[in-house]
């Protein structure tokens, strides 16, 4: 994204309107007109946890999806100009589509998760957990010193290059290792 390597997470909040799964329709809403799509890999909370230590943070996890942290980059642009937040340009209606939550055991290596989002079948993003600046742990670890994470919550845990624009017509497929859990329209 073009900004330094960061020594913490940057963490923001999408409200629970913002989810979307089922493989319902993505509506780019009519307030921005370069809404950008992000592929990550989601991980839910497995158990309540506040202040948790690295050797206890893979037991606060154990299923895992893949989402699409969708941005309406030209508004958060103004907000960063001005240095005012950013949440409504993330977390506004829909913008956080989930796919259905699996089993990180029943990968052949859950510290090795190959991820792919494509848009119109041409892959646009390649990811692998191995390769996330903070892992699930740190992401834990850090998150809940400031917030207590609950059972049922969702991290989304980080992009890989490739981010882009959206538009109406578009169809949007995500797959965890050859695995496809995402495929919706965008409207």
């Amino acid at each position: 994204m073009g900004t330094p390597f960061p020594e913490t997470p940057t963490i923001f909040s999408k409200p629970d309107t913002a989810y979307l799964n089922n493989h319902k329709p993505f509506y780019i809403p009519d307030f921005s007109s370069d809404v950008q799509y992000e592929t990550e890999l989601v991980i839910k909370i497995a158990k309540n946890g506040k202040c948790i230590q690295p050797e206890f943070a893979s037991t606060y996890y154990n299923e895992i999806a893949l989402g699409v942290d969708f941005t309406a980059r030209d508004m958060q642009r103004k907000f960063k100009e001005k240095g005012l937040p950013w949440d409504l340009s993330k977390g506004f209606d829909n913008s956080a589509p989930v796919s259905r939550f699996i089993p990180i055991a029943s990968l052949h290596d859950p510290t090795n998760i190959k991820f792919t989002g494509k848009l119109n079948n041409i892959t646009v993003q390649e990811g692998n957990s191995s390769d996330m600046i903070f892992s699930f742990n740190d992401l834990i670890c850090y998150i809940s010193r400031f917030i207590t994470l609950r059972e049922g919550d969702i991290i989304f845990t980080g992009t890989p290059s490739g981010v882009g624009k959206v538009k109406p017509g578009d169809i949007f497929t995500g797959f965890i290792e050859d695995e496809m859990l995402l495929n919706f329209k965008i409207k």
